[in-house]
């Protein structure tokens, strides 16, 4: 098996993904972060796990990350989660599947039940920052920073030691994707992972996160010393504990 694959769209367009078939079994669909991709620590951890317990797998990068097509400053919510739509719909196909969203990435999970409601089985948050761009960002920039953003349209901040280039059109195109104010009523496991010393994301993005899922067996857990990736072994051992308890319940 190749350790990553590329879907094809258009002539310009094309994403990475990761893959392990399961032609009967729940898969896993995992959502990375923010300017993040699938090299990292969590999508290798989940995708052993899954070949482990031969359940599928689907990991993937939106435009403008890692090694999918696009330019970043000009990809949004809207985009990415159309991305993710239409690569579930061609790798998961009409399979279950458990969503695993970090940071960003919950958000674009949050999304995807308004296409695959009945198909979504489970779903655990890592570092959940649903409207983080109007929540943490916009809203918390002094003036300077707004009005270098409206007169340029793009800006670098900094932020818990990393850095972002934000476009205005991302930030506008983040209000038009609000979802804390929506109800979901799906009767599924909803378990969201935080760092204690997320310094972020505040670890109260989690609880707001639950408050969507009015029908859900719903849980918070708080990592001790943890910080917003959470990719360190400690963490993954609880995240994988959950995954499995979930699995669990659903079969």
């Amino acid at each position: 098996m190749k350790k990553f694959k590329f879907l094809k769209f258009s002539k310009t367009k094309k994403l990475r993904y990761s893959h392990y078939y399961s032609k009967e079994k729940i898969y896993l669909v995992f959502l990375h972060g923010f300017m993040s991709d699938l090299e990292g620590k969590k999508p290798q951890t989940f995708l052993k796990f899954a070949r482990k317990n031969k359940l599928g797998f689907l990991g993937l990068e939106y435009s403008g990350h890692g090694k999918s097509s696009g330019v970043f400053t000009k990809g949004n919510i809207s985009i990415w989660t159309n991305d993710t739509k239409r690569i579930i719909k061609k790798i998961v196909n009409k399979k279950n599947f458990i969503l695993i969203g970090s940071s960003m990435g919950s958000w674009i999970a949050i999304n995807q039940f308004k296409y695959f409601k009945s198909q979504i089985k489970g779903f655990v948050g890592i570092g959940s920052a649903p409207e983080f761009l109007t929540r943490l960002m916009w809203n918390k920039f002094p003036k300077k920073t707004k009005r270098e953003l409206l007169k340029t349209g793009n800006i670098l901040i900094k932020n818990g030691g990393y850095e972002y280039p934000i476009s205005l059109q991302l930030i506008k195109d983040g209000r038009k994707n609000k979802v804390l104010h929506r109800k979901i009523n799906s009767k599924i496991d909803v378990t969201m992972i935080h760092g204690q010393k997320d310094e972020v994301v505040p670890v109260s993005f989690s609880r707001l996160v639950l408050k969507i899922f009015s029908k859900a067996k719903k849980k918070v857990i708080i990592i001790k010393n943890g910080d917003h990736s959470l990719s360190n072994q400690k963490p993954l051992k609880k995240i994988i504990k959950e995954l499995h308890a979930i699995i669990k319940n659903i079969t």
